[in-house]
Order: structure tokens, then sequence, then C-alpha cells
């Protein structure tokens, strides 16, 4: 079967409403949620188990039980940052707030929930556990400083730049030197740099930008202040990549990482807009992907 078939094109679709309308419609959604009965904000996100559903049923690997899971997730989420939003009126960080980024950490970093899927779509599970936390932070707790507007401003690419050329040099030398890295000076045709900048930044920046800055790094100012919270961030970046390209604790990641996450996490605060660090991400892993792997 393709693996693009109708019904993953509007499993597909589904998942890309609330994301984009975030990027791109801004506070108005927020606004036309949040008129909605409380029952009905919080029961909302069990449309993400339709995706899962559509893309299963068609593949013949549907199984209840991941079903019921796509539609509860979301909603206990979205419950949780109602009561964090309730208790923490001042957004000083919940412990509750903790716990569901610890809950989607784990999912995504160990991919407890990607054998509900059938092969090469496990990515699937990545944009429905971003909705579900995007829904719950953004929308429910309607947490400040965020940023996830993709609109783009002139300092964006301005932040995003300088950011790229401070770290650029330090994860070259330090990457080189530690055997992790290895230069490949041919240089690509335009078009697969172009595809490769835009895959890594709709599959991989979005997702751990608005994870690791937008969520991580912003709830821990308000506990721990501007650079602890930027350091403390940072090493949790480098520390999701510890299982990377090795079996074992890959610790030159890890360094790599966390060195990078300084600079992605510089870029997020600069203006706490997303789009900034997006682009260093993006920039930081086409270079590594093209030149350096």
């Amino acid at each position: 079967m393709p693996v693009w078939d109708s019904a993953t094109r509007i499993a597909a679709f589904l998942c890309l409403i609330l994301p984009l309308a975030l990027a791109f419609g801004g506070q108005s959604v927020t606004r036309v949620v949040n008129r909605l009965p409380a029952i009905a904000r919080l029961l909302l996100p069990c449309w993400s188990c339709i995706p899962y559903l559509l893309v299963s049923a068609s593949r013949g690997v549907f199984q209840t039980h991941w079903l019921v899971i796509y539609a509860l997730l979301p909603v206990l989420i979205a419950v949780a940052l109602w009561r964090a939003r309730a208790n923490d009126p001042d957004q000083r960080g919940h412990w509750l707030d903790f716990a569901v980024l610890l809950i989607l950490g784990f999912v995504v970093e160990f991919r407890r929930f990607e054998p509900a899927w059938p092969r090469h779509l496990g990515g699937f599970n990545r944009i429905i556990l971003l909705d579900a936390g995007l829904y719950g932070f953004v929308v429910i707790r309607q947490l400040r400083n965020v940023g996830f507007d993709l609109r783009p401003h002139f300092a964006d690419m301005k932040i995003a730049l300088r950011e790229l050329t401070f770290y650029a040099p330090i994860g070259v030398l330090l990457g080189v030197a530690m055997g992790f890295l290895h230069f490949h000076p041919e240089w690509p045709a335009f078009g697969k740099i172009l595809s490769s900048f835009v895959s890594i930044f709709l599959l991989v920046a979005v997702l751990e930008e608005t994870y690791f800055r937008g969520w991580w790094q912003n709830l821990l100012e308000r506990r721990l202040g501007r650079n602890s919270a930027l350091f403390a961030t940072a090493l949790l970046f480098g520390l999701s990549h510890f299982n990377k390209g090795a079996t074992a604790f890959n610790w030159r990641y890890v360094l790599l990482a966390s060195l990078a996450g300084v600079f992605y996490g510089r870029a997020w605060r600069s203006e706490y807009r997303l789009l900034a660090s997006m682009i260093t991400h993006a920039c930081v892993d086409t270079i590594w992907l093209l030149w350096f792997h």
C-alpha cells in the first residue's frame, strides 16, 4: 500500500489543523476555543484518536487500546493543565506542568507509542503529542511567552543567524576534535540543501524547539531565572540525544547537543519567539547532515 493513501492524507490534515491555526492565527484561536463550555474545551482534544483510527484501520493494524490511549491522553493533559492554570494563575510553574512535560518527553524519547503505527508512519505519534501539548499549554493553560508564532519577522532571521554564527565554529572545532564530526567538502545541489532544511525544520526543529524552549525553558525561567533556565534546558536537550547514533550512552552527541541548546535557547529568549530558535536549529542540523555527518 502507498505510504500516502487517502486515509493517511486526511489523517495528516487533521493533525496539522491545530499547529497551523496557532502558528498563523495567534490568539484568535485561543479566544474562539475558550468561548466553549468548560466540558467541551476539556473533551475537545479527544479528536486526536481520529488520525490513528484512519491510518490503522486502512492498513489493518487497528487495536482498540491504542484508540483509547490517543483519545484519553490528550484529554488528561488538558485537565491537568486546566488545574495548573487554576492553582498557579501567576504562571510560576506548577508540578502538573512539569508532570505533563515529563510524560510527553518519556513517550517520545523512548518511542513508547510508535508500535501503534504502521512502518514509516510512526511520526504521526510525535505530531499528535505536539498537538496535545499545544492545546494544553497554549489554549487551556494560556502559558505566556511560548512564542509559537510562525509568521516571519526580520528579527527572527537576524537572531537565528547570529546564534548560528556563534555556535558553528565551536561545534565544528569541538566535534572534529572529538572524532564525532567528519568533514565532507562536496557541495550538494541547491535543491537538496533546501529540501534538507525544510524537512528538518518541519519534522525536527518545530517539535523539539516547542518542547524544550517554548515549554521547558519558559517554565524554568519563572523558577530558576534566565541563565539557570537556559543552561538547565540545554542540558535536558543534550541528554535527550544520549541514545542517538549509538547503542550506548553517546556522550559526544550529548555534549555537542547541550552546547547547541545554549544557543537555541538564546535565540528563543531574545524576543520569546520560537521561529528564531527553529531556524538556528534547522541550520545546524542541515550543515551537520550535508557536510559533517
